[in-house]
């Protein structure tokens, strides 16, 4: 028995999602039984704006609430959803500061757990390149406005 090939027409999603950071310290979730460290993301509902979403599928996943600061670099990727359905997918990213709430509180439907890393463990520990380059953006805005509240003499 053959298995068919996969429908060569896409279908486009888009998502949203975000980075979180308190302190010098990053928030990412697990998901495939553990195996995949990512960014928290998901998919924008109607008349909802990217940013709302991000705020929103960061909260519903790992229990932590954070304010927008910076736009990131958006994703785009295409996968096959059960080994079938091409599926064209865009992901806008955002930085985002914890405001409150406890990565305790995670979706478990969705996340096998949320937890705080150091940038440069964050970093390592996101399974995809396409996290790593978002989560690097973020941590040289990160350092960038650190160096500006840090200037000698200097006001913000």
């Amino acid at each position: 028995m053959t298995t068919p090939a996969p429908s060569p027409v896409a279908s486009e999603q888009h998502s949203a999602g975000g980075l979180v950071v308190r302190g010098d310290e990053v928030l990412l979730i697990a998901t495939a039984g553990g195996r995949r460290w990512q960014l928290p993301k998901g998919h924008l509902e109607e008349g909802e704006l990217p940013a709302q979403a991000a705020v929103r599928e960061v909260r519903e996943e790992t229990g932590v609430t954070g304010t927008i600061v910076a736009a990131l670099s958006g994703v785009d990727y295409t996968f096959l959803e059960r080994g079938k359905h091409r599926i064209k997918k865009h992901v806008d990213y955002f930085l985002l500061a914890y405001e409150s709430g406890s990565e305790t509180d995670f979706e478990p439907r969705e996340v096998v757990t949320a937890r705080w890393f150091s940038w440069p463990e964050a970093i390592a520990r996101l399974s995809h390149a396409n996290d790593r380059r978002v989560a690097e953006q973020a941590w040289r805005i990160v350092r960038e406005r650190q160096g500006e509240s840090t200037a000698p003499g200097g006001n913000r």
